[in-house]
Formats: structure tokens, sequence, C-alpha cells
């Protein structure tokens, strides 16, 4: 059985059905295309029920100058969602965290039978070490790394890469990544996409 959610409304006491959920979170200032593919490869590799495009009503490590309303990113990330097995939600706005690790906690307690599994692209593994409580993260859910432009390399030689490196899975075994016990992450070799949304908006304010 498949959750409907939303954008702005989540179930109050969770749900139980034994769904795996990709998160991808983030900004998306604004979301396009790179997002939703790295969504449609999670699903097809990872096996996943679904994706949550998760807007971050505010990223602790990044500028506020610059970034647009939530309305208009939560927006922009439901262009890029079928609102069915590629969700785009307000979730974590609504649960008032600002931590990913606060997050991801306060998901499983909401949908207890749920198997998460923490999506991002190869820049933020990179970044994990800036990340509140990032070890605890990692011990928390299992973790899918997708390619981006010239970022794949420099995440794989990082802290964070080599640090859990005894917990890293092949890319065959990403295929039951949702159902392993953490520490857990895979790196999918699929192809890279070139979309970003620092490009986009400079287009836009040139145009």
């Amino acid at each position: 059985m498949i959750i409907k959610a939303s954008p702005l409304i989540i179930p109050r006491y969770g749900h139980r059905h034994r769904l795996s959920i990709g998160i991808l979170g983030g900004s998306f200032n604004p979301a396009h295309e790179g997002h939703a593919h790295i969504a449609r490869q999670a699903l097809a590799h990872a096996r996943l029920n679904q994706v949550w495009l998760m807007v971050s009503p505010g990223n602790p490590l990044k500028p506020s100058k610059g970034m647009a309303p939530f309305a208009q990113r939560l927006a922009s990330a439901a262009r890029q969602a079928d609102g069915h097995r590629l969700i785009a939600t307000a979730i974590e706005a609504q649960l008032g965290t600002r931590y990913t690790i606060n997050t991801l906690t306060a998901l499983q307690t909401r949908f207890p039978r749920a198997r998460f599994v923490w999506l991002m692209g190869a820049d933020n593994l990179a970044q994990l070490p800036k990340w509140r409580r990032w070890r605890q993260l990692a011990a928390r859910v299992p973790m899918l790394v997708l390619p981006r432009p010239g970022e794949t390399r420099k995440a794989l030689a990082s802290q964070a890469a080599h640090t859990l490196a005894k917990y890293r899975q092949s890319a065959r075994a990403t295929l039951k990544l949702a159902q392993m016990t953490s520490p857990a992450w895979s790196l999918l070799p699929v192809r890279e996409h070139a979309a970003s949304a620092t490009a986009i908006r400079q287009a836009n304010n040139r145009s």
C-alpha cells in the first residue's frame, strides 16, 4: 500500500505500512530535473516504494541570502513529483526539526514500520562531517549516494567515505539496501545529471 501524502499534510499518528522510502532532502532552490533523476534512479535500483523530496525550511549550512521563500521552493519540488511514488513534502517544517538527525529520528517514530534510506549526491557525502551528529545519522539509516559531476571522486576520497569504508556495500547490494541494518551505504554507478540549482538561479538572474 502506498502512502499518498499532500505536500502540506502528514498523518498525525503516522502509518504502520511496510514501505521502503527514500528521503532526498535539500533546499530545492529550485528543484530541477537532476533531483528527479536521482529519485528515479533510487526508485529503480534500490527497490523503493516511494521517494520523498523533503524541502528544508532552512538549511543550517547554507546562507539565507538568495534563498527563495519556502512555499516557492516546495512548489518547485511538487512540479518534479508525481504525487504517487515521487512526493514533494513539507514534513520537516511540520515536524519543526532543523537538523537531519532530528528529522530522521522523528520520522522513524512516526512511521515505525517504514524502512528509510537517505539519498544524497556525492557532493553531500564530502560535506557530511559538517552535519550535526553525522556518525549517528549514518548509524540510524542506510545511505545511497548518487554521482554528481566533478564531485564523485572527491567524495570517495573524503573523510566520511574513509570513516565509513567498512560499511560500504557493493552496487549490486543496493537492491537490498533498504533492508540492511545501519550503518550501510553504497554508491550507485549511474550516469550523472548536469542540472544545477546554482546554474538555474544564475541563468534566471541574467534573463
